[in-house]
């Protein structure tokens, strides 16, 4: 049953009014009135554009997490500890790791909260970040780069696979592992849970057992794993190559925003359910770094084991996660079972990430295209699109330029996500400039302001120069450096620069209900919204600027003005 059928409570009422669905109180069908009817029915089963409803939220905390940390199931992590590894040694790597994932969980943290407790998902935190309704669509192009990336490293995985166990042509692999993700995209979070919450038991155990047997039968690894300099020949740390590593780490600084699209279906967050709401939170929001930070060691260590049970032309192999597995399942059983349970594990892995990243990222290249062509073309449409950009890669050999792939990446990522949590941790909380109730409505933001937009743009740009060299090779290694301290300090200063003035083109959406509960959560009264036909809860809602036909008040759903082509329905700023 998809996620459409199981909203039919919220549809019932529109469809009983015939006709008059989709007709304005004045009788008069709103201009882009189709658009903003596509976009209300079929945003029912992901909320693309717009916040999450209290009524659809039925999960508990737990089953929000735990689904949310389904998706961090990629195999790539593997192989980002393997290269950066072989690359600069162990040492240096797990230097680069921990560092990566310190400012992971820093910068983490602050926007796991906001998309928790005010159920938003990261385009529509940065909008009120400091970037303004336009501006975040650049970000939103940033999240959808980072999930065709990925799909590709993982469908290279599993392709991988497939070859290795099933003797696939890798090229046949790719597009199988394209193709199997459609069925399951299609129809959002009610099926991604499900998918998440059944197949993480197996994915741990076929994950953990083999590196458990390894560390307890081969106890001498250990020496090895730490003695082993990589192809720099660094036997102690050295912190260009500590900073190389950890850039190609921070490239995952993005994941977080595929984290969010689960969180911002947590619960509200009351004195019964604290201390379970603060842990899934948490656990599932900055703290998935930390299971991707022992994953990337493990991956290293597989390597280099098997490079030292083999001989050193094994590190052309040592990469790939499916020979990591393999050659420790090896070892435990015959090779017939061996060889299964490889390809399994990475299919499940494969699959499990790749829901994800296809997921999120049509919700990414949806909201961006409607908001700029005030056209819904339904979410589907992207979701083709992103997984064909990522077969392109896959077919190009992406793998092969992993490390400089995501190492390019990761400045753009950490310029995004570093302003974003700068402008809350500091402009809202500290600062006071910007405003601490996230705003994401289109007539209540300025279009674009300079606060992160600019910020984002100096800094990505600075540390793109910086990691092509632009500034010397002695300087090159710390491209990450550049990225997080300009993406830190820019937004409090522009905020101040500019006195805060471009965040809110209104603070007054025309509506005198409270957009919050006695708890603190966003309220769920609900409003007609006289476009749509449909009710829509109180913080999805504002006055319409089309009073009705005997000058009464009209509201209107963020989702309908988003498709308003006109523009006769948007509030005049405020002066």
């Amino acid at each position: 049953m998809s996620d459409v059928e199981t909203s039919t409570a919220t549809l019932e009422p529109t469809t009983a009014a015939g006709t008059a669905v989709g007709i304005g109180a004045s009788g008069v069908p709103p201009e882009g009135n189709a658009d903003a009817m596509s976009a209300a029915k079929e945003s029912l089963e992901d909320y693309t554009l717009r916040f999450a409803p209290r009524s659809y939220r039925k999960w508990s905390a737990g089953v929000v997490a735990t689904s949310a940390l389904g998706g961090i199931a990629y195999l790539a992590d593997f192989s980002i500890g393997a290269n950066i590894g072989i690359a600069y040694g162990t040492v240096n790597a797990i230097f680069g790791i921990i560092v990566a994932a310190v400012i992971i969980f820093a910068t983490g943290f602050p926007l796991a909260y906001y998309a928790a407790r005010y159920n938003i998902d990261l385009d529509l935190i940065t909008r009120g970040s400091g970037f303004g309704y336009y501006g975040s669509v650049v970000t939103n192009i940033i999240f959808a780069t980072f999930t065709f990336i990925f799909f590709a490293l993982e469908g290279s995985i599993m392709a991988q696979g497939l070859q290795l166990g099933l003797g696939i042509p890798q090229w046949i692999g790719y597009a199988v592992s394209t193709i199997i993700i459609i069925p399951l995209v299609i129809y959002g979070m009610k099926t991604l849970a499900t998918l998440q919450v059944w197949t993480t038991p197996l994915w741990l155990l076929l994950m953990v057992v083999p590196v458990g047997y390894l560390l307890l039968s081969h106890p001498e690894s250990i020496d090895a794993f730490f003695a082993f300099t990589g192809a720099s020949g660094e036997g102690g740390p050295n912190l260009a190559s500590v900073m190389l590593a950890a850039g190609v780490c921070l490239s995952l600084m993005a994941q977080i925003a595929e984290q969010i699209d689960y969180l911002r279906f947590m619960p509200p967050k009351t004195a019964d359910n604290k201390g379970a709401w603060w842990r899934a939170v948490i656990l599932a929001g900055p703290g998935w770094v930390i299971f991707g930070a022992i994953k990337q060691i493990i991956g290293l260590f597989i390597a280099i084991y098997l490079i030292a049970k083999l001989d050193p032309a094994a590190a052309s192999s040592a990469n790939e996660p499916v020979h990591q597995f393999l050659g420790v399942y090896e070892e435990m059983m015959p090779a017939w079972l061996a060889m299964t349970l490889a390809v399994v594990l990475v299919v499940i892995s494969q699959i499990k990430i790749n829901v994800t990243n296809a997921y999120s990222g049509s919700l990414a290249w949806t909201n961006s295209f409607t908001r700029i062509t005030k056209t819904y073309p339904g979410r589907m449409v992207f979701v083709v699109v992103n997984l064909v950009i990522a077969l392109i890669l896959m077919e190009s050999n992406m793998f092969e330029f992993l490390n400089t792939i995501l190492g390019f990446y990761a400045n753009c990522a950490m310029a995004w996500v570093v302003t974003v949590a700068s402008d809350i941790a500091i402009n809202k909380y500290l600062l006071k400039i910007s405003p601490k109730v996230p705003e994401f409505r289109r007539g209540m933001l300025y279009a674009v302001n300079p606060v992160g937009f600019v910020s984002m743009l100096v800094s990505a740009g600075v540390s793109i120069a910086v990691f092509f060299g632009a500034f010397g090779s002695s300087v090159q290694p710390f491209s990450p450096i550049f990225a997080v301290g300009l993406a830190l300090v820019l937004p409090p200063v522009l905020a101040l620069a500019t006195k805060g003035r471009y965040y809110l083109r209104r603070t007054d959406d025309g509506i005198d209900l409270p957009m919050f509960d006695a708890d603190g959560n966003p309220s769920d009264a609900k409003l007609l919204c006289h476009v749509t036909g449909l009710e829509f809860e109180r913080p999805d809602m504002l006055r319409s600027g089309q009073d009705g036909p005997d000058g009464e008040p009209q509201f209107i759903s963020s989702l309908a003005l988003s498709t308003d082509k006109s523009g006769e329905l948007v509030l005049p700023a405020q002066k």
